[in-house]
């Protein structure tokens, strides 16, 4: 394990973007979305993913000067075109687009069509938060989860994001995969050579496992509930919406035709859309009822739950967003811990741009 500081970090990943061909402007944003994910303890999503994008680029299924554009327009609704630019710039192009509606007209709604992997769903979503409103964020990923009563995988961990402004408490953050666990906590275990818990994946043939290179052998994760009996079908449910709003309403590959993450396969022959999707909300919160009435009735909401009997000493009850907003506090004094895996996937990366490796 590796400590490094976030500035650090930060300069590093904008001089990779920069080397693969993106504006200043879009490496800064691009670089300031991983680094949201590692400050918030979501390790799986942040400068690990970044060889994954260069090998992308690579391949050609990156363009990292896009011409992004709106191609479908109401005054509360959007649909984007991401021309096959970084997930990490043309998500927040739609967010903030999302945004603008919602100041005008009250809330705003922008479908995104051309993309890639666009980073934490927190991070878009949070955009919202600081205009006051609430910020909803989703996007579907290429096919890993097997939906209730098959072994064939046919949706993303499609994760989904809601976050909510408060007043004297950080932002509640309700932001999650779908499936009963994101691909990343795979990979994490992968690393480690640790099992991973039973319900999480099963193998090609349907049964239960809990091998982390299962989806490498032809096998699936799981929805979120892990079986019928678990609530499997309502996870399986909540992939489907995401994948519905993101890609069918959008233009986008949905369902099997998602293209996917890693470079060494390819996308599929026969698209029904293009490229992967995304789905975004902004609704301003005094379209309701005055903001501050809302964040002092929400942090009512928090302190309640917050103070809740705990069934033992060793755990109380967490409001959604608050170990990641600790994370980040600690994170930004302390560093970034980043493990052995990846730092070697930084040196290579590092090496192959004649970069400084940022230790």
């Amino acid at each position: 394990m590796t400590t490094i500081t976030e500035s650090k970090l930060r300069a590093f990943a904008q001089q990779v973007f920069t080397k693969m061909g993106c504006s200043i402007e879009h490496a800064v944003l691009a670089a300031d979305v991983l680094l949201k994910s590692d400050l918030r303890g979501i390790d799986s999503h942040g400068v690990a993913r970044l060889k994954g994008y260069v090998r992308l680029w690579e391949k050609g299924r990156i363009n990292t000067q896009p011409n992004i554009k709106i191609i479908h327009e109401t005054p509360t609704t959007a649909t984007v075109d991401g021309d096959a630019g970084l997930g990490l710039v043309v998500a927040p192009f739609a967010m903030d687009l999302a945004i603008a509606k919602a100041e005008k007209y009250g809330s705003g709604w922008v479908s995104v069509k051309n993309s890639n992997h666009f980073g934490i769903a927190g991070y878009h979503a949070l955009k919202a938060v600081e205009k006051d409103m609430i910020g909803i964020s989703m996007t579907n990923a290429s096919p890993l989860v097997a939906p209730t009563f098959t072994a064939e995988r046919l949706l993303g961990t499609n994760p989904m994001c809601y976050a909510f402004p408060a007043g004297k408490y950080p932002p509640v953050v309700v932001d999650m995969a779908t499936s009963a666990a994101a691909n990343g906590k795979l990979e994490i275990a992968q690393r480690a050579n640790e099992d991973v818990p039973s319900g999480w994946v099963q193998t090609k043939e349907g049964n239960a496992s809990t091998n982390p290179n299962e989806l490498k052998d032809g096998g699936a994760l799981l929805p979120l509930g892990s079986d019928k009996a678990h609530g499997s079908h309502k996870g399986y449910g909540l992939g489907a919406t995401v994948d519905i709003l993101s890609a069918v309403l959008s233009g986008a590959n949905y369902g099997p035709w998602v293209p996917p993450f890693v470079a060494f396969l390819d996308p599929p022959t026969n698209p029904v859309g293009e490229g992967i999707g995304h789905f975004f909300g902004a609704m301003r919160v005094d379209g309701f009822r005055p903001i501050e009435d809302f964040k002092d009735h929400l942090d009512n909401w928090i302190s309640r739950f917050k103070s809740a009997e705990s069934i033992d000493e060793a755990h109380k009850v967490i409001v959604p967003g608050e170990p990641e907003y600790a994370a980040e506090q600690e994170r930004r004094e302390t560093g970034i811990p980043i493990v052995d895996a990846v730092v070697a996937d930084l040196r290579e990366i590092a090496e192959k741009f004649k970069l400084e490796f940022p230790a």
